[in-house]
């Protein structure tokens, strides 16, 4: 008799259990099944059953997809949970994909600091380019004006042309002043200045 009361008892508890009348084969048929549930929270109830129960979801053509959030990627499975081999094929691809993203993120990061000493050695480069102290055209002007004028030779003092010491060798901006000077020292040898006694 208590034997029997037992089975009474627990026979509710089996069938609330496996709550469908036939087995299903696949997470679709479950799920199909549990949409027919009478409450809403029943059904909920039964959807999450389906979720735990069957991994893989059937493909329109035949057969079963499984997907691996962790992967963001879709492996064809042959039933509608993967079988052992599968699984562990899954998880070597999963291995793969975590060196992957390992190198990517590596990578990425040498790249990235590449980029910084790259920038840094440009700064410190435009900061080792000299800057010119002055305007070399008016540097030589002004050693011109203080050199004696063609004639007035001091005692001793054999006149020399001074050139800026900034200049960089055959540029134009530092060897036109000097150019210009040689015009005019050729033209004074053609047209001499009138004399003196002459005007007065």
């Amino acid at each position: 008799m208590a034997a029997f009361a037992a089975c009474v008892v627990l026979t509710p508890l089996r069938a609330q259990a496996q709550w469908w009348s036939s087995k299903p084969a696949d997470f679709e048929s479950c799920a199909d099944s549990a949409e027919k549930a009478s409450t809403r929270e029943e059904k909920t109830s039964r959807l999450g059953d389906c979720h735990s129960k069957f991994a893989g979801r059937r493909k329109p053509g035949g057969g079963y997809t499984y997907f691996d959030f962790m992967q963001n990627r879709h492996f064809d499975i042959a039933g509608p949970n993967p079988t052992p081999e599968e699984q562990k094929k899954i998880d070597e691809e999963y291995i793969a994909y975590l060196e992957q993203e390992r190198r990517s993120t590596i990578a990425a990061a040498f790249t990235a600091r590449h980029r910084q000493v790259q920038q840094a050695s440009l700064k410190s480069d435009v900061e080792k380019v000299p800057l010119p102290k002055g305007n070399p055209v008016r540097q030589q002007q002004a050693a011109a004006t203080s050199e004696p004028r063609s004639g007035e030779v001091r005692s001793g003092e054999v006149r020399t042309r001074t050139r800026a010491t900034n200049c960089v060798r055959d540029s134009f901006s530092c060897e036109w002043p000097r150019l210009s000077e040689g015009i005019k020292d050729i033209k004074k040898l053609f047209n001499p200045p009138p004399n003196k006694a002459k005007r007065s």
